[in-house]
């Protein structure tokens, strides 16, 4: 459960750290610590052009196989990293889709002209990715989807049609391409008439249309296909096993970088110490409690997620059964910390910045948290996951049909 770091990983540490502090100390210093939670609009451009540097760096793919463009390095390296990363307060990565879960998808499934297109663009920080999973009546249950893509012949070939809504595309407005999982046979069963396409979003097919949020940002929108257009070879594995490789996507999304996302939350739970020993709220013992408990509860974090990582008995896009806790412990644990931020501020905690809606960064972290607990699978969904699937209980009753 314990990653042990030999002379070399802390040599590799101190390259991190002085790449990173001379890059953020240079012509990108303005987007340090900047494009969080909440904050996900801020600097896109200069952010975009830092997704180029990291590339031309060598620092995007670090964990891929090096036969498909990467650095093959060791989990602990990969943790060095998104922890050093964080720590830096390094800018919040528009290129996470891409490299964190659509190139480990494509190296688990795609075929190798997928793999000869689409990883080196991701690799040299070109090429954005957004994710085309949810819909208006498909969150949580995701196999609902009913974006409806159907093949057809072509004076340029086979190509496959879409049309449908997906909803909380999170970086589409940016984005080059998408990966969408569209219903490519209706008459199947829900789970299995399903398929991963491919789609390109700088088309006339694909409308987006910004969602402004309550911290004031639009970091994701909704994206309407009309028609849209994507090759008939954009399917990764076969027609009908979309279920499977977008659950494979899934399981990547609890990699090495939920360490760094821990250094972010311990930066954040900082801050909010300092705060409280400067305006009092530290003498409070209930408070004081509170704050010891956030800070245990990121530990118990930590340690689960270096026991997910090191678990070896789930296969590739698979999911070892101790993950199955890893999102409802960290959202609900953040979203508490954002009301004892709140609590912590006391009265200042309900005066904006400035005009006309400049928020502060804890209360961009309390707004933001109230939706933690919900995307990406709610607390009540990841219960069942817990008992179905980590613990092989009896499925949930289904109304009759």
């Amino acid at each position: 459960m314990h990653l042990r770091f030999d002379p070399e990983d802390e040599a590799f540490r101190d390259e991190v750290k002085d790449w990173l502090e001379t890059e953020l100390s240079g012509p990108f210093s303005m987007a340090r610590g900047r494009g969080g939670p909440g904050d996900e609009t801020a600097f896109v451009d200069e952010r975009i052009a830092w997704e180029k540097r990291l590339g031309e760096a060598g620092w995007i793919g670090l964990g891929w196989p090096t036969e498909c463009g990467g650095k093959g390095a060791s989990l602990a390296r990969q943790v060095i990293f998104y922890e050093e990363y964080a720590r830096a307060r390094a800018p919040g990565r528009i290129g996470h889709i891409g490299e964190n879960l659509l190139g480990p998808t494509l190296v688990a499934f795609g075929s190798d002209a997928q793999k000869q297109r689409f990883l080196p663009p991701i690799l040299r920080g070109e090429e954005l990715w957004c994710q085309g999973y949810s819909e208006p009546n498909a969150g949580s249950d995701l196999a609902n989807v009913q974006t409806r893509a159907r093949l057809e012949s072509g004076s340029d070939g086979d190509e496959w049609v879409i049309d449908g809504q997906k909803v909380w595309t999170s970086w589409s407005e940016w984005s080059h391409w998408c990966f969408a999982l569209c219903r490519t046979d209706p008459d199947a069963p829900k789970h299995r008439g399903l398929s991963y396409l491919l789609v390109p979003m700088k088309q006339d097919g694909v409308e987006i249309r910004p969602i402004p949020q309550i911290t004031g940002t639009a970091e994701f929108s909704e994206t309407f296909f009309d028609g849209a257009r994507t090759a008939a070879d954009n399917i990764v594995g076969a027609p009908g096993e979309g279920w499977k490789v977008s659950n494979g996507t899934l399981a990547f999304e609890r990699g090495a970088s939920t360490l760094g996302q821990n250094i972010l939350f311990q930066n954040e739970l900082a801050e909010l110490i300092a705060v409280a020993k400067e305006n009092g709220a530290a003498d409070d013992p209930l408070l004081r409690q509170r704050l010891a408990d956030a800070w245990i509860g990121l530990e118990i974090m930590r340690y689960n997620a270096l026991r997910v990582l090191s678990d070896e008995s789930a296969g590739p896009g698979e999911l070892p059964p101790a993950s199955f806790v890893t999102k409802i412990y960290w959202a609900t644990w953040h979203r508490n910390l954002g009301k004892l931020a709140m609590d912590v501020l006391g009265p200042e905690a309900e005066i904006g910045e400035g005009f006309p809606y400049q928020l502060g960064a804890l209360q961009r972290l309390f707004l933001f948290t109230r939706a933690e607990t919900i995307y990406a699978g709610s607390n009540q969904i990841q219960r069942n996951l817990i008992a179905e699937r980590a613990l092989g209980l009896p499925r949930e009753p289904r109304p009759p049909a």
